[in-house]
């Protein structure tokens, strides 16, 4: 079939294959922007969940229906031992210039936009000399006296004061969305967590949409012990059948093709349900298949290359990351499990490679860091990544 017109092809189609059976999370979202309009109180929301599951497409699609309701948005990713400041004053300099199209009054936007300018200019060591200062390319002067305490805490709960004042204006409100956000600092996950309680004390329109990996809310919950009160937690996870059926079926019938049951039951058994996965597959079967309908001779034909796809760029890209120590880490949890998507006991790992559990926590932690594993509970560990463990078994 023609290769041109692949509906699986990344960005082919009106609705990723990565964003079926996420109505649920959708409607919940369009409540939340309803309430918070009208001046209810409502919790801001994290999404966890697997790698490959969706979570950032969802996140896309939550910014675009906040958009299209004439609200502010911005989005992060976090990152590995980075600062908040910047990107979130990026994202927030777009949520502002969303709001500043509907605001009647210039001068209290550029008042907020300076508020935003004297938080982000804090990013700076205080000791950088004039020509290494970042910029962040707001045309207003600073604030004197708001969120440029130094206090990333105190400044955060002062600046989504004033980017809420501003969205309850025009009778609106603002989105944040945070991806990757497990990847924050402490310090930033706490000022985070404290501005949201602020918000959510004065009913102010601001919400705080997180996603990340499923140790996330032990993350939200370790930095602040009310944060259970703040969030509303949400698992992202494999699609059931029917909506993986659906991710499949509908790109397909767009292109006015047709797949027959046996090969939806080959798909959804080499793709376990996993968005990511779906999509992978999917491409694959319909550049394989010569004519409609496509069967399931197709989706075996076309696995490997999907395999050898996701090889590279989804699984060993990660892979290339760790350390030799580390790779053995993960080798061990992949036998030990015998390449199965299940938690492994840390006890369990340690006895496969002959060695005491204390001897393995660096390079444990190191793989937690680098967004490898997770600690699914106490005394055990699972990767974060669907199929990993079945991978790694066939690596010489």
């Amino acid at each position: 079939m023609d290769p041109v017109r692949n509906p699986f092809a990344p960005g082919a189609g009106q609705r990723p294959p990565e964003l079926a059976g996420r109505d649920r999370e959708v409607d919940a979202f369009e409540v939340v922007l309803e309430r918070v309009a009208r001046g209810r109180p409502e919790r801001s929301l994290v999404l966890s969940g697997l790698r490959g599951v969706g979570k950032t497409v969802l996140l896309g699609e939550l910014r675009s229906m906040a958009v299209r309701r004439g609200w502010g948005a911005g989005k992060v990713e976090a990152r590995p031992e980075a600062g908040l400041r910047r990107p979130l004053s990026a994202a927030l300099h777009r949520a502002i210039r969303d709001l500043a199209v509907r605001h009647r009054a210039p001068d209290r936007v550029d008042e907020v936009l300076g508020v935003l300018k004297a938080f982000a200019l804090k990013a700076n060591p205080a000791d950088a000399k004039l020509r290494d200062r970042w910029q962040p390319g707001i045309d207003v002067p600073a604030a004197q006296g708001r969120a440029d305490s130094g206090d990333v805490e105190i400044d955060l709960v002062e600046l989504f004061t004033e980017v809420a004042e501003l969205a309850a204006d025009v009778g609106t409100g603002v989105a944040l969305l945070i991806d990757e956000m497990q990847d924050l600092r402490p310090e930033d996950v706490s000022a985070l967590c404290a501005a949201c309680h602020e918000l959510s004390q004065s009913g102010a329109p601001l919400v705080v949409v997180g996603a990340g990996l499923p140790h996330l809310p032990a993350v939200l919950s370790a930095s602040k012990s009310y944060s259970e009160r703040l969030f509303r937690y949400v698992r992202i996870d494999r699609l059931a059948r029917s909506d993986a059926d659906h991710a499949v079926i509908a790109p397909i019938e767009r292109e006015e093709a047709e797949i027959t049951s046996e090969a939806l039951d080959a798909l959804f058994s080499v793709s376990g349900g996993y968005p990511y996965f779906v999509q992978a597959y999917g491409k694959a079967a319909w550049d394989a298949a010569p004519r409609a309908p496509i069967g399931s001779d197709d989706v075996r034909l076309a696995a490997p290359e999907a395999e050898g796809e996701l090889a590279v760029g989804f699984f060993g890209s990660r892979y290339e990351r760790a350390t030799p120590a580390e790779r053995e880490y993960l080798r061990a949890m992949a036998e030990v499990v015998e390449g199965r998507d299940e938690a492994a006991g840390t006890s369990s790992v340690a006895e496969f490679l002959e060695r005491r559990p204390s001897s393995l926590s660096p390079a444990r932690d190191s793989l937690i860091k680098k967004g490898l594993v997770y600690s699914a509970e106490r005394g055990r560990i699972a990767f974060t990544v669907p199929h990993f463990g079945r991978y790694l078994l066939t690596q010489d």
